[in-house]
Protein backbone atom coordinates (compact mmCIF):
# COMPACT_ATOMS: atom_id res chain seq x y z
CA UNK A 1 0.00 0.00 0.00
CA UNK A 2 1.74 3.39 -1.02
CA UNK A 3 1.48 5.57 2.47
CA UNK A 4 0.37 8.86 0.29
CA UNK A 5 -2.89 7.54 -0.58
CA UNK A 6 -4.43 9.31 2.11
CA UNK A 7 -7.08 7.39 4.72
CA UNK A 8 -8.86 11.09 5.09
CA UNK A 9 -9.50 11.14 1.34
CA UNK A 10 -9.95 8.12 0.85
CA UNK A 11 -12.94 8.09 3.38
CA UNK A 12 -14.19 11.40 2.13
CA UNK A 13 -17.73 10.48 1.04
CA UNK A 14 -18.26 8.60 4.70
CA UNK A 15 -17.42 10.69 7.25
CA UNK A 16 -14.13 12.39 8.47
CA UNK A 17 -11.27 10.48 9.67
CA UNK A 18 -9.61 11.42 12.92
CA UNK A 19 -6.74 11.21 15.84
CA UNK A 20 -6.07 12.90 19.44
CA UNK A 21 -2.94 14.94 19.42
CA UNK A 22 -0.41 16.29 22.33
CA UNK A 23 2.05 18.99 21.72
CA UNK A 24 4.82 16.75 20.95
CA UNK A 25 2.59 14.99 18.23
CA UNK A 26 1.58 18.06 16.24
CA UNK A 27 5.70 17.61 15.69
CA UNK A 28 6.82 14.60 15.74
CA UNK A 29 3.91 12.93 13.89
CA UNK A 30 3.22 16.13 11.98
CA UNK A 31 3.33 14.01 8.54
CA UNK A 32 1.19 11.65 9.71
CA UNK A 33 -1.46 14.69 10.81
CA UNK A 34 -1.47 16.42 7.85
CA UNK A 35 -1.56 13.63 5.38
CA UNK A 36 -4.26 11.21 6.36
CA UNK A 37 -6.33 12.26 9.17
CA UNK A 38 -8.85 15.90 8.71
CA UNK A 39 -9.70 15.77 12.21
CA UNK A 40 -8.25 16.29 15.66
CA UNK A 41 -9.05 16.02 19.33
CA UNK A 42 -6.72 17.39 22.13
CA UNK A 43 -5.83 14.28 24.00
CA UNK A 44 -5.30 15.85 27.05
CA UNK A 45 -5.33 19.94 27.26
CA UNK A 46 -8.29 20.80 26.65
CA UNK A 47 -9.83 18.93 29.99
CA UNK A 48 -10.78 21.47 33.44
CA UNK A 49 -7.19 20.63 34.90
CA UNK A 50 -5.33 21.74 31.91
CA UNK A 51 -7.60 25.26 31.04
CA UNK A 52 -7.84 25.95 34.42
CA UNK A 53 -5.42 24.68 37.01
CA UNK A 54 -6.41 27.30 39.44
CA UNK A 55 -9.70 28.93 40.23
CA UNK A 56 -10.26 31.65 37.71
CA UNK A 57 -6.78 31.41 36.56
CA UNK A 58 -6.50 29.79 32.23
CA UNK A 59 -4.27 28.61 30.59
CA UNK A 60 -4.86 28.51 26.97
CA UNK A 61 -1.43 27.92 25.84
CA UNK A 62 -1.60 23.93 24.69
CA UNK A 63 -4.68 24.14 23.25
CA UNK A 64 -4.30 26.93 21.27
CA UNK A 65 -1.63 25.71 19.67
CA UNK A 66 -3.78 22.79 18.78
CA UNK A 67 -6.13 25.25 17.03
CA UNK A 68 -3.52 27.02 15.17
CA UNK A 69 -2.24 23.67 13.93
CA UNK A 70 -5.86 22.56 12.65
CA UNK A 71 -6.42 26.01 11.36
CA UNK A 72 -3.47 26.14 9.27
CA UNK A 73 -3.88 22.82 8.18
CA UNK A 74 -7.71 22.71 7.08
CA UNK A 75 -8.69 20.32 10.09
CA UNK A 76 -11.96 19.54 11.72
CA UNK A 77 -11.46 19.88 16.14
CA UNK A 78 -13.41 17.77 18.31
CA UNK A 79 -13.42 19.13 21.42
CA UNK A 80 -12.66 16.92 24.66
CA UNK A 81 -13.96 16.83 27.22
CA UNK A 82 -15.76 19.52 29.62
CA UNK A 83 -17.57 17.55 32.46
CA UNK A 84 -15.64 14.41 33.94
CA UNK A 85 -14.85 12.64 36.97
CA UNK A 86 -11.05 12.67 36.22
CA UNK A 87 -8.30 15.51 35.57
CA UNK A 88 -10.29 17.82 37.58
CA UNK A 89 -7.99 20.77 38.82
CA UNK A 90 -7.97 20.30 43.06
CA UNK A 91 -10.03 23.33 43.81
CA UNK A 92 -12.73 22.51 41.64
CA UNK A 93 -15.03 20.72 44.46
CA UNK A 94 -13.92 22.29 47.73
CA UNK A 95 -13.75 26.03 49.29
CA UNK A 96 -11.08 27.53 50.70
CA UNK A 97 -11.18 25.59 53.68
CA UNK A 98 -11.12 22.04 52.25
CA UNK A 99 -15.07 21.72 52.69
CA UNK A 100 -16.71 20.43 49.78
CA UNK A 101 -18.80 23.28 47.93
CA UNK A 102 -22.77 22.96 47.72
CA UNK A 103 -24.59 22.48 44.47
CA UNK A 104 -25.34 25.74 43.91
CA UNK A 105 -21.57 26.89 43.83
CA UNK A 106 -20.20 23.89 41.65
CA UNK A 107 -22.78 24.68 39.15
CA UNK A 108 -21.94 28.26 38.83
CA UNK A 109 -18.30 27.07 38.62
CA UNK A 110 -19.51 24.60 35.72
CA UNK A 111 -21.24 27.13 33.96
CA UNK A 112 -18.21 29.78 34.16
CA UNK A 113 -15.37 27.06 33.01
CA UNK A 114 -17.95 26.36 30.39
CA UNK A 115 -18.58 29.94 29.19
CA UNK A 116 -15.31 30.82 29.09
CA UNK A 117 -13.95 27.80 27.30
CA UNK A 118 -16.43 26.89 24.61
CA UNK A 119 -16.45 30.45 23.27
CA UNK A 120 -13.42 30.55 22.91
CA UNK A 121 -12.98 27.84 20.03
CA UNK A 122 -16.23 28.19 18.47
CA UNK A 123 -14.80 29.11 15.15
CA UNK A 124 -13.04 25.73 15.25
CA UNK A 125 -14.60 23.20 17.42
CA UNK A 126 -17.37 22.15 15.69
CA UNK A 127 -18.54 19.31 18.46
CA UNK A 128 -18.08 19.33 22.04
CA UNK A 129 -17.68 15.98 24.40
CA UNK A 130 -19.63 17.92 26.82
CA UNK A 131 -19.86 14.89 29.56
CA UNK A 132 -17.99 11.84 29.62
CA UNK A 133 -18.04 8.46 31.37
CA UNK A 134 -20.86 9.26 33.01
CA UNK A 135 -22.04 5.87 33.43
CA UNK A 136 -21.29 3.22 36.01
CA UNK A 137 -20.10 -0.46 33.88
CA UNK A 138 -21.87 -2.75 36.28
CA UNK A 139 -24.05 -3.35 38.71
CA UNK A 140 -28.10 -1.81 39.11
CA UNK A 141 -26.77 2.06 39.48
CA UNK A 142 -27.24 3.83 36.07
CA UNK A 143 -24.45 6.59 36.76
CA UNK A 144 -21.16 6.94 37.76
CA UNK A 145 -21.13 6.69 41.95
CA UNK A 146 -17.35 8.06 42.52
CA UNK A 147 -18.15 11.13 40.73
CA UNK A 148 -18.01 14.40 42.52
CA UNK A 149 -20.25 16.36 40.57
CA UNK A 150 -22.98 13.73 40.97
CA UNK A 151 -22.65 13.56 45.12
CA UNK A 152 -22.65 17.38 44.97
CA UNK A 153 -25.03 18.20 42.34
CA UNK A 154 -27.27 15.23 41.48
CA UNK A 155 -28.26 13.59 38.54
CA UNK A 156 -28.82 16.77 36.96
CA UNK A 157 -25.08 17.67 36.24
CA UNK A 158 -25.28 16.30 32.72
CA UNK A 159 -28.63 18.49 31.98
CA UNK A 160 -27.06 21.28 32.75
CA UNK A 161 -23.78 20.82 31.69
CA UNK A 162 -25.59 20.77 27.79
CA UNK A 163 -28.00 23.39 28.49
CA UNK A 164 -25.05 25.71 29.44
CA UNK A 165 -22.51 24.66 26.51
CA UNK A 166 -25.50 24.96 23.95
CA UNK A 167 -25.84 28.48 25.37
CA UNK A 168 -22.01 28.75 25.15
CA UNK A 169 -21.94 28.08 21.48
CA UNK A 170 -26.18 27.49 20.20
CA UNK A 171 -23.52 25.91 16.68
CA UNK A 172 -22.08 23.46 18.48
CA UNK A 173 -23.04 20.03 18.47
CA UNK A 174 -22.90 18.40 21.89
CA UNK A 175 -22.17 14.65 22.60
CA UNK A 176 -22.26 12.54 25.36
CA UNK A 177 -18.82 10.23 25.45
CA UNK A 178 -18.26 7.04 27.04
CA UNK A 179 -16.56 3.64 26.65
CA UNK A 180 -17.66 -0.34 27.23
CA UNK A 181 -20.76 1.08 25.02
CA UNK A 182 -21.18 -1.96 22.87
CA UNK A 183 -21.27 -3.91 26.14
CA UNK A 184 -25.09 -4.55 26.21
CA UNK A 185 -25.80 -3.74 30.14
CA UNK A 186 -23.79 -0.60 30.12
CA UNK A 187 -25.03 -0.04 26.54
CA UNK A 188 -28.94 -0.27 27.91
CA UNK A 189 -27.67 2.13 30.68
CA UNK A 190 -26.08 4.61 28.13
CA UNK A 191 -29.47 4.50 26.30
CA UNK A 192 -31.33 5.25 28.98
CA UNK A 193 -29.66 8.34 29.80
CA UNK A 194 -29.12 9.74 27.19
CA UNK A 195 -33.47 9.42 26.24
CA UNK A 196 -34.47 10.43 29.60
CA UNK A 197 -32.04 13.74 28.54
CA UNK A 198 -34.00 13.94 25.01
CA UNK A 199 -37.24 13.67 26.68
CA UNK A 200 -36.29 16.69 29.25
CA UNK A 201 -35.38 18.62 26.39
CA UNK A 202 -31.59 18.92 26.63
CA UNK A 203 -29.75 20.01 23.92
CA UNK A 204 -27.70 16.91 23.02
CA UNK A 205 -27.23 16.38 19.19
CA UNK A 206 -24.78 12.53 19.47
CA UNK A 207 -23.73 9.81 21.10
CA UNK A 208 -19.70 9.49 21.45
CA UNK A 209 -18.62 5.64 20.98
CA UNK A 210 -15.01 5.73 22.51
CA UNK A 211 -14.41 2.03 20.67
CA UNK A 212 -11.68 1.29 23.18
CA UNK A 213 -11.98 -2.36 21.67
CA UNK A 214 -9.46 -5.47 21.27
CA UNK A 215 -8.80 -8.09 18.05
CA UNK A 216 -11.23 -10.45 20.32
CA UNK A 217 -14.04 -8.04 22.04
CA UNK A 218 -16.59 -7.04 21.36
CA UNK A 219 -18.44 -9.11 19.17
CA UNK A 220 -19.27 -7.93 15.93
CA UNK A 221 -22.99 -8.34 16.67
CA UNK A 222 -22.82 -5.89 19.76
CA UNK A 223 -21.36 -3.23 17.96
CA UNK A 224 -23.81 -3.12 15.51
CA UNK A 225 -26.71 -3.51 18.17
CA UNK A 226 -24.99 -0.60 19.84
CA UNK A 227 -25.29 1.59 16.47
CA UNK A 228 -28.33 0.96 15.83
CA UNK A 229 -29.86 1.47 19.59
CA UNK A 230 -27.67 4.79 20.28
CA UNK A 231 -29.06 5.83 16.54
CA UNK A 232 -32.66 4.88 17.34
CA UNK A 233 -32.70 7.89 19.23
CA UNK A 234 -32.19 10.41 16.25
CA UNK A 235 -28.72 11.37 17.24
CA UNK A 236 -25.36 11.44 15.48
CA UNK A 237 -22.71 9.03 16.63
CA UNK A 238 -19.21 9.46 16.38
CA UNK A 239 -16.82 6.98 16.66
CA UNK A 240 -14.29 9.27 19.68
CA UNK A 241 -11.45 7.25 20.53
CA UNK A 242 -10.74 4.04 18.71
CA UNK A 243 -8.05 1.48 18.73
CA UNK A 244 -7.93 -1.60 18.67
CA UNK A 245 -5.84 -4.11 21.27
CA UNK A 246 -3.57 -6.74 20.45
CA UNK A 247 -4.30 -8.76 23.65
CA UNK A 248 -7.55 -9.81 25.06
CA UNK A 249 -8.45 -7.00 28.07
CA UNK A 250 -7.61 -9.81 30.91
CA UNK A 251 -4.30 -10.65 29.28
CA UNK A 252 -1.43 -9.22 31.06
CA UNK A 253 1.52 -10.58 29.90
CA UNK A 254 4.73 -8.27 29.55
CA UNK A 255 6.81 -10.51 27.65
CA UNK A 256 6.06 -8.97 24.19
CA UNK A 257 8.48 -6.41 22.53
CA UNK A 258 6.77 -6.29 18.96
CA UNK A 259 3.89 -8.06 17.92
CA UNK A 260 3.02 -11.40 16.21
CA UNK A 261 2.39 -11.82 13.20
CA UNK A 262 -1.07 -13.99 13.96
CA UNK A 263 -1.65 -10.51 15.96
CA UNK A 264 -1.45 -8.24 13.06
CA UNK A 265 -3.25 -10.11 11.10
CA UNK A 266 -6.40 -10.64 13.11
CA UNK A 267 -6.79 -6.91 14.17
CA UNK A 268 -6.08 -5.98 10.28
CA UNK A 269 -9.00 -8.41 9.52
CA UNK A 270 -10.66 -6.90 12.84
CA UNK A 271 -10.21 -3.32 11.35
CA UNK A 272 -11.79 -4.71 7.92
CA UNK A 273 -15.36 -5.63 9.27
CA UNK A 274 -15.14 -2.53 11.83
CA UNK A 275 -14.69 0.11 8.84
CA UNK A 276 -16.94 -2.05 6.72
CA UNK A 277 -19.60 -1.67 9.30
CA UNK A 278 -18.87 1.92 10.12
CA UNK A 279 -19.20 2.37 6.00
CA UNK A 280 -22.68 0.72 6.26
CA UNK A 281 -23.90 2.97 8.84
CA UNK A 282 -22.22 6.45 7.51
CA UNK A 283 -25.85 7.95 7.22
CA UNK A 284 -25.52 8.05 11.12
CA UNK A 285 -22.30 8.12 11.90
CA UNK A 286 -20.53 11.26 11.10
CA UNK A 287 -16.72 11.00 12.59
CA UNK A 288 -14.00 8.19 13.04
CA UNK A 289 -11.87 9.27 15.28
CA UNK A 290 -8.04 7.13 16.18
CA UNK A 291 -6.97 7.82 19.90
CA UNK A 292 -3.36 8.46 17.80
CA UNK A 293 -2.07 8.45 15.23
CA UNK A 294 0.98 5.24 15.19
CA UNK A 295 1.98 3.50 17.39
CA UNK A 296 4.61 4.90 19.10
CA UNK A 297 1.95 7.49 21.12
CA UNK A 298 -0.60 5.13 22.12
CA UNK A 299 -1.96 5.38 25.75
CA UNK A 300 -1.75 1.62 26.27
CA UNK A 301 1.32 1.24 26.84
CA UNK A 302 2.08 0.02 30.69
CA UNK A 303 -1.90 -0.26 30.62
CA UNK A 304 -3.12 -2.44 32.58
CA UNK A 305 0.40 -3.32 33.71
CA UNK A 306 3.86 -1.61 33.57
CA UNK A 307 6.08 -2.90 31.28
CA UNK A 308 3.57 -3.77 28.37
CA UNK A 309 4.00 -2.55 25.43
CA UNK A 310 0.44 -2.40 22.73
CA UNK A 311 0.03 -1.60 18.97
CA UNK A 312 -3.51 -0.70 18.28
CA UNK A 313 -3.28 1.96 16.10
CA UNK A 314 -3.20 1.91 12.00
CA UNK A 315 0.28 2.80 11.78
CA UNK A 316 3.51 1.24 13.12
CA UNK A 317 6.46 2.67 15.71
CA UNK A 318 8.21 4.33 12.72
CA UNK A 319 5.62 5.16 11.08
CA UNK A 320 4.45 3.22 8.35
CA UNK A 321 1.56 1.72 7.79
CA UNK A 322 0.94 -1.92 8.85
CA UNK A 323 -1.74 -4.35 7.45
CA UNK A 324 -4.73 -2.81 9.20
CA UNK A 325 -3.89 0.09 7.05
CA UNK A 326 -3.94 -1.78 4.60
CA UNK A 327 -7.38 -3.55 5.24
CA UNK A 328 -9.51 -0.47 5.49
CA UNK A 329 -8.49 1.26 2.19
CA UNK A 330 -9.04 -1.82 -0.02
CA UNK A 331 -12.88 -1.16 -0.66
Amino acid sequence: MNQNQSLYQKYQSYFPIGTCVSPSALKTHEELLINHFNSLTSENHMKFEALQPEQDSYDFTVADQLIAFAKEHNKLVRGHTLVWHNQNPSWLFHDKDGNLVDKDTLLKRMEEHINTVVPRYKDTVYCWDVVNEAVEDTGSEILRQNSMWLKIIGPEFIEKAFEFAHAADPDALLFYNDYNESNPVKRDKIYQLVKNLKEKGAPIHGVGLQAHWNIYDPSMDDIRAAIEKYASLGLQLHITEMDISVFKFDDKRTDLMEPTAEMLEKQAERYESVFALFREYSDVITNVTLWGAADDVTWLHNFPVRGRKNWPLLFDMDHNPKPAFDSIMQF
